[in-house]
Formats: C-alpha cells, sequence, structure tokens
C-alpha cells in the first residue's frame, strides 16, 4: 500500500490512481463476481496482454485491493479475489454500471 504522503491530496485523484486503468476496473468488474484463475481473466478480457494483465494484478495487491492465492499443487494454482478493500469498492462499480446502462438507453 502507498503511504500517506504519496496519495494526491485529491479522493477523486486517489480513487483514480488505484482503479483508474479500463483493464483495472474489468479485473475488479469480474472479481466482483467470484475469484478467477490467472489464465481465467485473460481469456475475459479480450486485448488484454500477459505484461498489461501481470501488472494490473500485481499493482491491486500492493494496493490492497485484491489477494493472490496459492494452492501448493502441481502444476500451482493461483486465484485472485477482491479483498474487504476491494470489495468496498462495489457501490462504486455499481453507480458505474447504472450510469452506463442509462446512457446506452438514451441512443
Amino acid at each position: 500500500m502507498k503511504a500517506k504522503e504519496e496519495l494526491p491530496e485529491c479522493p477523486v485523484a486517489i480513487t483514480v490512481s488505484m482503479i483508474g486503468s479500463k483493464w483495472k476496473l474489468l479485473i475488479i468488474r469480474n472479481l466482483l463476481v467470484r475469484s478467477w484463475r490467472f489464465n481465467e481473466l485473460k481469456r475475459n478480457l479480450d486485448g488484454i496482454s500477459q505484461k498489461v494483465l501481470t501488472d494490473s494484478l500485481r499493482s491491486m495487491e500492493e494496493d490492497g485491493i485484491i489477494t493472490r492465492t496459492v494452492y501448493p499443487e502441481v502444476p500451482p494454482h493461483v486465484e485472485y479475489a477482491l479483498s474487504e478493500l476491494g470489495e468496498s469498492m462495489r457501490p462504486i462499480l455499481n453507480a458505474m454500471q447504472q450510469w452506463g446502462e442509462a446512457y446506452k438507453n438514451t441512443f
């Protein structure tokens, strides 16, 4: 997690810095439903590169938004899930979904 001194002054800027990329938002959208494995996410997020997915997951794990659980199996089984902090973003994504649906219905 970032130290308080490293965060922007503006609360909106803080939120954007945490989830402001297209891919992070879509990863969170998926994790709101259930835990996902890396390759499941990669297949579901059409157009994302392996590097961008890896970097996004690492960044969100460092920020405390997601958890990474490694199961001691062969081959290794890793699952990503929302942390309590990540789960607290549910209302934000729900509001974005509602707005998107309303906007789409204006046409």
